[in-house]
């Protein structure tokens, strides 16, 4: 099955690329590499999970955030490489908006990371990092950043 047809089956179908928040651009290619730019848990422009995780959010809203980001960051692979079924995963890098205390940023990352891995199979499987940190643009709970490569 494709991947967008993967994603069909989720009902997550692709939004919209979203645009940039400032002065940069959503993704740059760089040869066969795709750098994705940090997308935030934006639907239709507007950030849906707000605060800081473990105090404002619970571990499972988190990792809907973080899921909705790789959603985001696909869509923008889409629109570079043209499809998603010559894409993979290379690295995954999660920061999620923390509460002091709060170590369960691996688990919120996992949003994304299972996400990745569902629709595009072992292609998105990749290395990864989950990071807290005390603040995000527009007060989102998770940020995330990717580097694709396209393959043959």
């Amino acid at each position: 099955m494709k991947a967008e047809e993967k994603l069909s089956a989720l009902g997550l179908p692709l939004p919209p690329p979203p645009q940039p928040a400032g002065s940069y651009t959503r993704a740059v290619r760089s040869g066969q590499q795709i750098f994705v730019s940090g997308q935030l848990p934006l639907f239709e422009g507007t950030v849906q999970f707000c605060g800081k995780v473990g105090e404002d959010l619970e571990v499972d809203q988190g990792y809907e955030a973080a899921k909705l980001c790789a959603l985001n960051a696909l869509s923008i692979l889409r629109a570079e490489a043209g499809d998603l079924d010559g894409v993979r995963i290379v690295r995954v890098g999660g920061y999620v908006c923390s509460s002091e205390g709060f170590t369960g940023q691996p688990q919120v990352v996992n949003g994304a990371s299972d996400l990745l891995a569902e629709v595009l199979g072992e292609r998105g499987i990749h290395a990864r990092i989950a990071v807290g940190v005390s603040a995000l643009p527009l007060n989102a709970a998770v940020e995330l950043e990717v580097i694709a490569e396209i393959i043959d």
